[in-house]
């Protein structure tokens, strides 16, 4: 009896919708090995039970009232909970992808696949490994390879470009960064025209855009 109850992965759920969280519990009840010990209605309620119950792995909806799936994650992750986590959204985009990933999640399932892919997901995270939707291996290679990219691109800068875009990247202005860098404004606004052409990028706004977009490798 003892040996099958430390076998049991327990489980929490996290989703705003009664009727999915108890369809989600069927469908995890109905597979061996596992058992759904908690549920909440929010992350707030959920970062709670966490600690409460210490189940080994909860599931968190994405969009949740008070605090959502990602916020959930920082938390738990941040107080080093023993506890690993799959993801469920709705939204197969590239910016949520790339939040959860950073954040260090090891489970992403959209949740119009849920009944067929969470209890894979599940044991997946159980044991330390990653599981990510198949139907988001192409944002997982179109992440790579962006990164890929910009990661090269950045090579052709120069150590003060590289500067110069760090604080871009921090939103500052020219002026700022004039004043930062110890360097006249004009020297900046050279340092920036320098920067658009080794990238090839044209317009009022783009540079800012790319730096952004680009934060954490720039800042890396």
């Amino acid at each position: 009896m003892n040996l099958k109850t430390e076998n049991i992965i327990p489980v929490l759920i996290a989703d705003d919708h009664a009727i999915f969280r108890m369809g989600l519990k069927q469908i995890i009840e109905s597979a061996q090995g596992m058992k759904v010990i908690g549920e909440a209605s929010n992350g707030l309620k959920a970062a709670e039970l966490v600690e409460q119950l210490k189940p080994k792995v909860v599931v968190l909806d994405v969009d949740m009232p008070g605090c959502n799936g990602i916020e959930v994650a920082r938390i738990l992750k941040k107080k080093k909970l023993p506890v690993e986590i799959v993801i469920l959204t709705m939204y197969s985009e590239e910016d949520i992808f790339n939040e959860i990933i950073e954040v260090g999640v090891k489970g992403f399932v959209l949740k119009d696949n849920a009944t067929t892919e969470i209890i894979y997901a599940i044991k997946s995270v159980s044991e330390g490994k990653h599981y990510i939707t198949p139907a988001l291996s192409g944002l997982l290679i179109k992440s790579r390879e962006k990164t890929s990219a910009s990661n090269g691109i950045l090579q052709n800068l120069t150590a003060m470009e590289r500067r110069v875009l760090s604080l871009i990247a921090e939103n500052k202005s020219s002026k700022e960064i004039a004043d930062e860098l110890h360097i006249s404004y004009k020297t900046v606004e050279n340092h920036r025209a320098n920067i658009c052409s080794k990238l090839n990028l044209h317009g009022s706004n783009v540079l800012l855009e790319f730096a952004l977009d680009n934060k954490k490798l720039i800042l890396s």
